[in-house]
């Protein structure tokens, strides 16, 4: 009997939510990490719910320019620097970061791309756009945690794109969100079914 390796399973298994691949490079590079299957579920999770932000963006702020792929890449790549520090896959830190930006510049990513890996806790950074924004939601409202700081900058940042109110922008983001979250448990029980470490 052949056992599946729980780093294949944690990229390929559908889940309950059905969570969305990762794109092939990102699988690709996680294989080549030789990655902890707790990272790829993790990032398989905000990578799915990365979708349903850009897609709702799409339906609802046709006219608002956004970068899709940057958002779907920044998710599915945003904590790859776990992999260097595997503790913060289960404790605080905030090494993984830097360490990630760096790594998927070391990989030939380009920096357009690979700032997500370190922008994706930080913001509250001037500058910081409505892609970076919303890797950053992504990262906490797959498993239903509301920031109410990110989420009001983020609000703020779409009203003047939009030219409406922040309160406008707000109620119809804040359902979304509130949509989202209902299958929190379902992305947190997929996650927390993969191993910290690697299983040899």
């Amino acid at each position: 009997m052949t056992t599946v390796d729980p780093l294949q399973r944690a990229l390929h298994d559908p889940g309950h939510p059905p969570l969305r691949p990762l794109p092939d490079q990102v699988a690709w590079l996680l294989g080549d990490l030789d990655a902890p299957p707790r990272l790829a579920a993790h990032l398989r999770a905000v990578h799915d719910v990365a979708h349903q932000l850009v897609d709702w963006m799409a339906r609802e702020h046709p006219s608002v320019q956004l970068d899709r792929d940057a958002v779907l890449f920044g998710a599915a790549t945003h904590d790859i620097g776990k992999t260097a520090h595997p503790a913060e896959l289960s404790g605080p830190g905030s090494a993984h970061e830097a360490a990630g930006r760096e790594l998927l510049l070391a990989r030939g990513i380009v920096p357009e791309l690979a700032r997500f890996a370190s922008t994706h806790a930080t913001w509250t950074r001037p500058g910081t756009g409505l892609e970076d924004l919303l890797v950053s939601v992504a990262d906490k409202i797959w498993k239903g945690k509301r920031v109410q700081e990110l989420e009001d900058l983020f609000v703020a940042r779409l009203a003047e794109a939009t030219g409406r109110t922040a309160w406008e922008e707000f109620l119809p983001f804040d359902d979304l969100l509130t949509a989202i979250g209902q299958d929190a448990d379902g992305r947190l029980a997929f996650q927390a079914a993969y191993p910290v470490g690697r299983v040899r």
